[in-house]
C-alpha cells in the first residue's frame, strides 16, 4: 500500500481515497475494509497520514518519502546490529560498484567543510 501512495504522491496532490488504493490492486484483490485496516495501522505507525475533508471522501498519504522511510529501516538495521563495523563491512561489501560510488560520494559531500 505504502507503494501505491509513493508512486501516487506526486500526482495526486490531495491524496489518495481507500477505493484508489484499493483499485491499484491486482487480481485477486483484497477487500475495501481490509485495504482501510491496512491504512489505519499504518497511521497508527506513522507511515501514513489520514486526511479528512469537509466535502470529499477521506484520503491516505504517504507521511515520508520511499527514500527517507528507506534510510530510516537502514538506520534500525545498523541500530540493531551488535558489531556496526562488521555489519557495515558486510553492507559495503554487498554493494554494486554503482552503488558505493554514490555512497562515496555522499561520505564526500559530509566530510568536506
Amino acid at each position: 500500500m505504502l507503494d501505491t501512495l509513493w508512486s501516487a504522491d506526486a500526482s495526486a496532490s490531495d491524496g489518495l481515497t481507500a477505493r484508489q488504493v484499493l483499485d491499484a490492486f491486482g487480481e485477486p484483490r483484497p477487500a475495501l475494509t481490509t485495504v482501510l485496516t491496512v491504512l489505519d495501522r499504518l497511521g497508527r505507525k506513522g507511515a501514513v497520514l489520514r486526511e479528512e475533508h469537509a466535502d470529499a471522501p477521506l484520503t491516505f498519504r504517504a507521511a515520508h518519502s520511499r527514500e527517507d522511510h528507506t534510510a530510516s529501516l537502514m538506520s534500525t538495521a545498523l541500530a540493531a546490529a551488535s558489531d556496526r563495523e562488521a555489519a557495515l563491512l558486510q553492507f559495503t561489501g554487498s554493494l554494486a560498484s554503482g552503488d558505493l560510488e554514490v555512497l562515496r560520494r555522499a561520505i564526500d559531500s559530509r566530510t568536506r567543510p
